[in-house]
């Protein structure tokens, strides 16, 4: 898998670089050649925060964690996204690697994570119209949305505003 290692504001060590590629390594068994890991180091007031996103075969996980090192917030970013394979491993199944959850030689099988059963309850559907994404910011926030989606009226894409942890907002856009 190819790594990318990126320190925001900060110089990454050489031992968390090789640590990061030692530990995302136990991710090869379930992606194929291709299979990309971003990671992310940050301090923010005062924590370590870390974020990694692999995308395999066009299937994204991710994983972000604060904590106190940076060794801690890894450890809980690999269970967070191990947990999201196996969690989803029937859907999973057909993207990721053939044998891919069948246990290597020697190792214990992987505990058993109860899988995620459908969850889409209800569907909704709503007229779209061309707005800036300040005024889907101040619609969201009108209707108490996590997120809105509406049409761009410069560029006549559909995009998605939402509401980031840290009270921020963000811009969702399609690659053309």
């Amino acid at each position: 898998m190819k790594t990318t290692i990126v320190g925001k504001q900060m110089n990454v060590s050489e031992d968390l670089k090789e640590l990061v590629t030692k530990k995302l390594s136990k991710f090869d068994k379930f992606f194929r050649e291709g299979a990309e890991a971003f990671v992310t180091f940050n301090r923010r007031h005062g924590e370590e925060c870390l974020e990694v996103t692999i995308s395999a075969n066009g299937t994204l996980f991710r994983a972000e964690k604060k904590s106190e090192t940076f060794r801690n917030a890894l450890d809980e970013c690999i269970e967070s996204i191990e947990r999201q394979i196996r969690k989803n491993k029937t859907r999973l199944e057909k993207r990721l690697r053939e044998g891919a959850f069948e246990p290597a030689e020697g190792e214990p099988p992987a505990p058993d994570v109860e899988e995620e059963r459908e969850l889409i309850i209800r569907t909704k559907s709503f007229r779209i119209k061309p707005m800036t994404p300040e005024d889907a910011v101040l619609q969201m926030n009108l209707l108490d949305h996590e997120f809105f989606v509406f049409i761009d009226s410069v560029t006549e894409n559909t995009c998605v505003v939402y509401r980031r942890h840290d009270g921020n907002y963000g811009l969702i856009v399609p690659e053309v």
